[in-house]
């Protein structure tokens, strides 16, 4: 019965998050806390198991992506800080400045832009509210479709690299790999961070596309307005580092962690000498981040205690099973989980579901699916497509709360469906097309063969490792300098 009880804790999970409003860490530890204790008192769970706790989480924060955390949340605090989104806005209108659609085209490249190094959804629409709602609405654009915009253009960092959720999940990714490799003894090389990027770009860009299109096609008779940029050069220079910061992790140039402290500290520089971090401002974004960052970890030590309940509960095992026993073929089991992660989602947000969700589920999945990357886009537009739910999406919902104006709910569903339209037809595309997230891969990564060591090379190597110590010197000998 212990693996059931398990299911039970997720059901509780769900439920404890709608119903009680508290903090999805407090109610993961809570669920954890629960599941210990029945295996305990049942007598079939030997409390000595529980002991792995420890060192889990030490390896969980040795890992060197969880660095990437702050680095994020103190560049979306900057972004809010300093004038960059406005000046790239502006520079956008006067890209396009005879388009009626314009400003609805440059919000939603504002937000590909930003959106990765805001590192969250939430800090994404916070900066979009207040650069784009005002400005949408002085081209008099409608109010649903002022929100629609700002919505979509929040979820835009999800799936462009490298931003926090692409981040996380490809170190998920990585580890269920792991276990998948290791449990089939496919020869098969364990996809990475970088993988999850490359994957992620050919969709990410069609998405993209679809959205400027759509924006296009939905305002090209707004009313136009002359604007203009008084910032250019800051607009320049802003948009040539983040080009060039973007454009060099997804070529694999930099890594993840490295690209958020370049970004971190050029837009800390570039805050000093505009005169626009004084060190009242600078304490009170520093203990903003510091709040952010400290319940993103909590948030992270909790779904790692409660999935290690879980797979001391046996609860792993038992839905390796159901997902082995699905019928269909690879399809079909693809098919099924991705559901259940859109099922989570409706009361998760992404990092919930990339931490307690796809530790789970996953690894089963990719025995039966040798296609790892492929997946893990999969996964990635399924959580992008949580947050634009019409219902209880994070980013609608957040989004309606910050405008602080009543949006009637019809009206923003019509304004939404064509973007929404456009993510579902990408998402179909890419479970019906795996190729499409395999696009500019060599033959080498596209066969995900470990590469060919001739075993001249392996016993060099081996020779190299177990070499003798150096003598030390003998007594009356000066150690030579």
């Amino acid at each position: 019965m212990m693996p059931w009880v398990g299911l039970a804790l997720f059901l509780f999970v769900g439920v404890a998050v709608v119903a009680t409003g508290l903090p999805a860490a407090v109610i993961l530890i809570v669920a954890a806390s629960l599941g210990a204790l029945i295996g305990f008192l049942s007598g079939q769970i030997p409390i000595e198991l529980f002991t792995a706790l420890s060192e889990r989480l030490i390896n969980l924060l040795e890992n060197d992506l969880v660095q990437a955390i702050p680095l994020y949340v103190v560049m979306g605090a900057l972004l809010n800080r300093l004038p960059l989104a406005e000046a790239l806005y502006r520079a956008g209108l006067n890209i396009l400045p005879r388009s009626p659609a314009a400003p609805v085209i440059s919000g939603i490249t504002l937000g590909a832009l930003i959106g990765p190094m805001n590192g969250s959804v939430g800090a994404s629409v916070l900066a979009l509210s207040r650069t784009l709602a005002p400005r949408l609405g002085a081209f008099g654009i409608p109010l649903p479709r002022r929100a629609a915009v700002i919505a979509v253009a929040s979820t835009l960092g999800v799936v462009v690299p490298p931003s926090l959720v692409l981040i996380l999940l490809g170190d998920a990714m990585l580890s269920a790999h792991t276990i998948a490799v290791t449990t089939t003894g496919r020869e098969d090389r364990v996809i990475n961070t970088q993988d999850v990027f490359h994957g992620a770009l050919a969709p990410a860009g069609i998405y993209l596309a679809a959205c400027l299109l759509i924006g296009w096609w939905l305002n090209r008779k707004s009313r136009r307005s002359s604007t203009k940029n008084d910032a250019a050069l800051l607009a320049f220079l802003a948009l040539l580092a983040i080009v060039s910061l973007l454009g060099g992790v997804a070529a694999g140039y930099f890594y993840a962690v490295e690209a958020a402290a370049m970004g971190g500290f050029t837009l800390l520089v570039a805050g000093f000498v505009s005169g626009r971090l004084p060190l009242p401002v600078l304490n009170e974004l520093l203990r903003d981040a510091l709040a952010v960052t400290g319940a993103l970890f909590f948030l992270l030590i909790a779904a790692t205690t409660l999935t290690l309940v879980l797979r001391v509960l046996g609860t792993d095992v038992l839905v390796a099973r159901w997902i082995a026993a699905i019928p269909g073929g690879p399809l079909a089991a693809v098919a099924v989980v991705l559901g259940t992660i859109w099922l989570s989602a409706l009361v998760l947000d992404a990092f919930e579901i990339i931490f307690v969700v796809v530790p789970i589920v996953i690894p089963p999945l990719l025995i039966r699916v040798d296609d790892a990357i492929w997946v893990a886009v999969l996964v990635l537009l399924i959580v992008q497509a949580s947050f634009l739910d019409p219902f209880i999406g994070y980013a609608l919902m957040m989004t309606r709360t910050v405008l602080k104006e009543s949006i009637a709910f019809f009206a923003l569903v019509r304004s939404l469906l064509p973007y929404l339209l456009a993510q579902w037809a990408l998402l179909v595309a890419v479970f019906l097309f795996p190729q499409l997230a395999h696009v500019g891969q060599s033959e080498a990564d596209r066969s995900r063969k470990p590469p060919d060591v001739p075993r001249e090379e392996i016993e060099r190597r081996i020779d190299q490792m177990l070499a003798p110590p150096a003598e030390s010197p003998q007594s009356g000998e000066t150690p030579a300098k």
